[in-house]
């Protein structure tokens, strides 16, 4: 089963992204692209490297698991403060819009990461490529460190009983489509609510996409739809509560900040370009 849902994510992805590059990259960038990957490679190492390692020790965490003993529960906690708000999606579920937002979940989420990455790498200028880069693993790295010290569940542990017999149609991502389990579960755990990587992560592409509006101004009214409707499905689906999505919005505008500060403005730009015209690589 999870072989089968990856390959649809992969199938799906690769369909939308020669569409996308076409749409929003052009011939010129491609053009460009080709003579001078080399080079952007060279310039983007560290930030390629720090993601790598930033992702592979996430990966190693998540399959050693964590002591449970180490972090705070606080799924009452967080409950208490935020009340029922997430139910009021309750009253506007439908077939159509779980369908939607399911799809935007797993699928639109994927390749909201994935374009920026080669749409960035396509400009001559490697310096937005490498903020985003950065932007990420701050992510994952600040993520990973929140997600062992708070143990929380979502909405979908605690409501269980309202979110199946509601009125409506059940926005329960597992009800509703119960082979994507197979797949968070291998990238997450149910005690990873707090904060909503999906929710940051989606929002630093967003934030991205204004500050590069000049060079992609048809991507970031796609961007900004994409990233809206993925952080309403973390809501709408039963999977977050509504103040792990604004810990990621709050996430992901330090992320950016960090990445500005560190990438071409701090004392690594200095490495970058030592790294460029070294032949390391």
């Amino acid at each position: 089963m999870l072989v089968e849902v990856l390959t649809r994510v992969v199938l799906v992805v690769g369909f939308l992204l020669p569409i996308s590059v076409g749409l929003f990259i052009g011939r010129k960038r491609l053009a460009t692209t080709r003579t001078e990957w080399r080079s952007r490679i060279r310039v983007a190492a560290p930030a390629i490297l720090a993601l790598s390692v930033v992702l592979l020790v996430s990966r190693l965490i998540r399959w050693g698991g964590v002591d449970s003993d180490i972090g705070f529960h606080m799924t009452e906690t967080i409950r208490q403060l935020e009340g029922e708000f997430v139910l009021i999606f309750l009253g506007v579920s439908s077939p159509e819009l779980t369908s939607y937002l399911t799809f935007i979940y797993i699928y639109g989420y994927t390749f909201l990461l994935v374009f920026p990455v080669v749409a960035y790498f396509a400009l001559s200028d490697t310096t937005m490529f490498r903020r985003l880069l950065t932007a990420y693993a701050f992510n994952y790295a600040i993520g990973l460190v929140l997600y062992i010290l708070v143990i929380a569940y979502g909405p979908r542990n605690v409501f269980v009983e309202q979110l199946l017999t509601g009125s409506g149609s059940s926005p329960m991502i597992y009800e509703h489509s119960v082979e994507y389990k197979y797949l968070t579960r291998e990238v997450n755990r149910n005690t990873n609510v707090f904060p909503s990587l999906h929710t940051s992560l989606s929002a630093t592409v967003g934030i991205f996409a204004y500050l590069t509006r000049s060079s992609y101004p048809k991507w970031f009214p796609v961007a900004g739809v994409i990233s809206i409707s993925v952080i309403i499905s973390t809501m709408y689906l039963g999977l977050h509560w509504g103040i792990d999505v604004l810990a990621g919005l709050a996430l992901a505008t330090l992320c950016v900040a960090l990445s500005y500060r560190l990438v071409g403005r701090w004392s690594l730009s200095g490495l970058y370009e030592r790294v460029a015209e070294s032949k390391w690589f």
